[in-house]
């Protein structure tokens, strides 16, 4: 907390010099979109945001117990008939394996058609860095933020350069890296010459480090939208109207009451009776 109050505290002392209230106004904080740059969001994605928070907490939570958890209590076997046919034997895994897994490919499944949907729609222009003035607009918002002046611009129309670097980061960066790295530590990895160009112990680093800036994205995205409005901001994520009623709320409020109960159901039997439909699944 003295760390957080010191910060504050040389920030304000920052916006007071002349030099830098004479840069602030120059870079307000936002970088101006392009001309015909959609305006407000669509209800795909309100739902593509609703489902990548479900689908992370259940990554984030079987990747922790794959790495936490020791010799799992059960092993999965992919049948090998229908449709997925293989030379190969199929590879045994831990049950927290498999639900990582299979997580994992719901959570690619669906930034795929955001992918899609995101340049198809023309919404790639609110989150994609366009021009150079993002980088002082990005560091004046940065300052506004520290010292408690929020930055102001409206997030239905343009988000502000620190926001928009930021989800540029986690969509187009971190989000393939994540992939990339757990595709290379998943047990599907079968080739020897290319674990040697792809090393395990610094590709098992990358990926436990995505994970963390996943994580401190979620607590400073979350902290912020409770700081700068939470009702209009939960109507634009969850209901996609540019108001100050209480319709995102409640259906934020639902989205966060069925994560609890998934939560506390994904136990034991429900993820045999489950991963038993494509698989065999046998205790140790």
């Amino acid at each position: 907390m003295g760390l957080l109050a010191a910060a504050v505290l040389a920030a304000k002392g920052l916006r007071s010099l002349p030099a830098v209230r004479s840069f602030l106004t120059d870079f307000p904080g936002t970088s101006p979109l392009p001309s015909g740059a959609p305006v407000g969001f669509p209800a795909w994605l309100a739902w593509q945001h609703g489902l990548n928070v479900f689908f992370l907490l259940f990554i984030v939570r079987s990747g922790w117990q794959v790495r936490t958890a020791g010799r799992p209590t059960m092993f999965w076997t992919r049948r090998n008939i229908g449709l997925v046919r293989t030379k190969r034997a199929p590879t045994r895994m831990g049950i927290n394996v498999w639900l990582h897994l299979s997580v994992d490919a719901l959570w690619v499944l669906n930034g795929l058609l955001f992918y899609v949907l995101l340049f198809v729609t023309g919404q790639w222009v609110r989150i994609v860095p366009v021009s150079w003035d993002i980088i002082p607009n990005a560091v004046s918002a940065a300052l506004q933020y520290v010292s408690l002046g929020w930055p102001v611009s409206d997030g239905w129309v343009n988000y502000n350069a620190l926001q928009t670097l930021s989800y540029f980061t986690i969509v187009f960066v971190a989000a393939p890296l994540a992939l990339a790295t757990g595709i290379r530590l998943s047990p599907l990895w079968t080739s020897r010459r290319l674990s040697e160009l792809v090393p395990l112990r610094p590709t098992k680093a990358v990926h436990v480090g995505v994970m963390v800036v996943f994580l401190i994205f979620v607590v400073v995205h979350v902290t912020l939208v409770f700081a700068t409005g939470a009702l209009r901001n939960l109507n634009h994520m969850y209901a996609v109207q540019s108001d100050d009623g209480w319709t995102g709320f409640w259906i934020f409020a639902a989205s966060v009451v069925v994560m609890i109960v998934a939560w506390f159901a994904a136990g034991p039997r429900l993820l045999r009776a489950v991963a038993s439909l494509g698989g065999t699944v046998i205790s140790r």
